[in-house]
């Protein structure tokens, strides 16, 4: 891992590393891709094209992995391509190599942290619902910045079945919200205790609604009683807006 020290802040990067995967994997003079993933591509277990080297493909992804330690950006298709390490496809191979060639067109890619005296822990929470394609179960990913840069991410499948987009979200809110009270810790025991809130952005107004109104009703009693232990997190303290 490389670190840049400057005035302004500290750089962090894996920029040789990634250097060294497209050398790796023979895509060193490859053309870059713009996104890691196509826009809607759903993948999943048999999908009708031939079995690929499942050794190639375990070590990109095991490096792509690795690559997220600085690079947020490609988390979520590095979990996706991780739930495939067994008989992977020549499809999954494919987007596999998309990511490298991803990577090619940016490698300069890593985290600025700024100096700031003020700086507060922010969290983004989203879901992807019903995205796996062999059991329709959600994504769950969040993000927390403090200052300038991230420096908490995830991309989980969740544990079951979401019966609706607000409840993806709902259920990715409160799994975000766990790690924000556990992060709020740990910066006070940096000497960076957060007085104020700390604001969790979603972008569903019905998963919104069911986090600010606790009440039971008929269609959310199974999605209360499944994140009872988020609640009692997130209602039973001020720490989280």
């Amino acid at each position: 891992m490389g670190v840049l020290q400057s005035e302004k802040g500290v750089f962090i990067h894996q920029s040789k590393y990634a250097k060294s995967l497209l050398v790796k994997f023979g895509l060193e003079d490859c053309k870059s891709a713009t996104i890691p993933l196509p826009t809607g591509e759903r993948l999943k277990k048999v999908d009708g094209s031939e079995l690929a080297d499942e050794g190639l493909f375990r070590k990109i992804v095991g490096s792509l992995l690795y690559l997220t330690a600085t690079r947020p950006d490609i988390m979520f298709v590095a979990s996706l391509l991780s739930r495939f390490m067994h008989s992977p496809t020549k499809k999954h191979m494919g987007i596999a190599k998309r990511v490298l060639r991803y990577i090619q067109g940016t490698l300069s890619y890593g985290i600025e942290f700024t100096r700031d005296k003020n700086a507060v822990l922010i969290g983004f929470c989203d879901s992807d619902w019903a995205s796996s394609e062999d059991d329709s179960r959600s994504t769950s990913g969040y993000a927390f910045s403090f200052g300038s840069g991230v420096f908490s991410w995830a991309s989980v499948k969740q544990n079951t079945v979401a019966l609706s987009t607000a409840e993806a979200e709902y259920v990715s809110a409160a799994e975000a919200t766990a790690q924000a009270i556990w992060l709020r810790f740990v910066l006070d025991d940096f000497g960076e205790m957060q007085s104020d809130a700390t604001p969790l952005f979603c972008d569903n107004m019905s998963a919104i609604s069911m986090v600010k109104n606790p009440v039971f009703h008929q269609r959310t009693r199974h999605i209360n009683r499944r994140m009872s232990h988020a609640y009692s997190l997130f209602f039973g303290s001020d720490a989280i807006q």
